[in-house]
């Protein structure tokens, strides 16, 4: 258990989501105090009850919403941080497309109440977790993704969070707020578990390719749905760049060290290579051992064929390298952590 100093006090927002509570981990085993703060609609009082007993007293947790703005800013005159990590969004493309206010109201004016609590509280650096559904449907001449590709997103999700990225880049430096420095890291699809297997990933529904792949191994469900197997792709299926979970919280600590008042960072976070849906099974088939038997289905809404980075920016500015670049090496994490936890945090 870790005890008290005088660290760094760190908000973060969705700490008891499955990046958020990864992040928090990594934080608390730096020595910073961290305040975790989640509305508990998709994050997990589990993986809050974890964080405690880890952090001890450099971790404590507020339930509540952004869009309670009496609450974040009173939440935030006690805490007081010195910068926030911002993780707490609605994050499925699918539902996106088909609950638009939901996710623009969410995502968007929730971040927006943040940042006037913020600026009220005297919080100046803001680590924003962004996607690379900003960039939409990159053309071939654009892959691998660089952070100058065009950001046309073509789902709400991608473009609620694009509006966050533009309100922190218009207040950077402005005349109302000279003090404010932000990193915006666009990362790509997420995966694994904490090595240790002590925090891991499950969602409700559960739309993520590695954890449906591990629940067809337990039994759990019958098969993997293959949604689109007629892209422009090797294969035929999407093609997506995998970045361990611990790599990429890596990369939002580094992200705080370097954020400088009235400078705006921006980096992708990803590993520079993508794999396909049907790689990905085979990994998981692999690591597991189970047949994990797949059917195709159509393509869902608002999925782009391919999507991998250039992390060449992340690289130079933040100092910062995958550990993780073997998908079965990412896989054998997550598998770990379920293994143990089959139900994930409702057990």
């Amino acid at each position: 258990m870790a005890s008290p100093r005088d660290g760094r006090r760190v908000l973060v927002t969705g700490a008891a989501g499955y990046i958020g509570s990864h992040a928090a981990l990594t934080l608390l085993e730096s020595g910073d105090r961290v305040l975790g703060l989640d509305n508990l609609s998709r994050g997990h009082l589990g993986a809050v009850q974890i964080l405690k007993k880890i952090g001890g007293p450099n971790f404590d947790f507020v339930k509540a919403d952004l869009l309670d703005h009496a609450q974040l800013l009173s939440v935030m005159r006690d805490f007081r941080p010195e910068v926030v990590i911002h993780f707490a969004a609605l994050a499925y493309v699918g539902e996106s497309v088909h609950e638009p206010c939901r996710y623009w109201t969410n995502n968007t004016m929730g971040s927006l109440s943040l940042l006037d609590a913020m600026r009220r509280c005297g919080a100046h650096r803001i680590v924003f977790s962004s996607t690379c559904a900003t960039y939409g449907t990159p053309a071939p001449a654009h892959l691998p993704i660089t952070e100058r590709c065009p950001q046309t997103p073509i789902n709400p999700y991608g473009r609620s969070k694009l509006a966050v990225e533009q309100a922190l880049l218009d207040s950077c430096g402005s005349r109302e707020w000279p003090e404010l420095g932000v990193a915006l890291l666009r990362y790509f699809n997420v995966a694994g578990s904490d090595p240790q297997g002590r925090l891991g990933e499950d969602h409700r529904p559960e739309t993520h390719l590695v954890p449906i792949c591990l629940e067809v191994a337990l039994g759990q469900r019958e098969r993997v749905e293959v949604f689109g197997a007629d892209y422009p792709t090797p294969d035929g299926t999407c093609v997506r760049d995998y970045v361990h979970v611990t790599d990429l919280v890596d990369a939002h600590r580094s992200a705080l060290e370097r954020v400088a008042p009235g400078t705006a960072l921006i980096a992708n976070i990803g590993i520079g290579r993508g794999f396909s849906v049907r790689e990905v099974i085979d990994s998981c088939r692999r690591v597991t051992g189970a047949a994990i038997p797949h059917r195709d289905a159509p393509r869902r809404e608002g999925d782009p064929a391919e999507l991998f980075s250039d992390p060449g920016e992340a690289h130079r500015l933040l100092k910062w390298s995958p550990r993780f670049t073997s998908l079965d090496e990412t896989v054998a994490t997550a598998w770990h952590w379920r293994r143990a936890h089959p139900h994930g945090y409702a057990e």
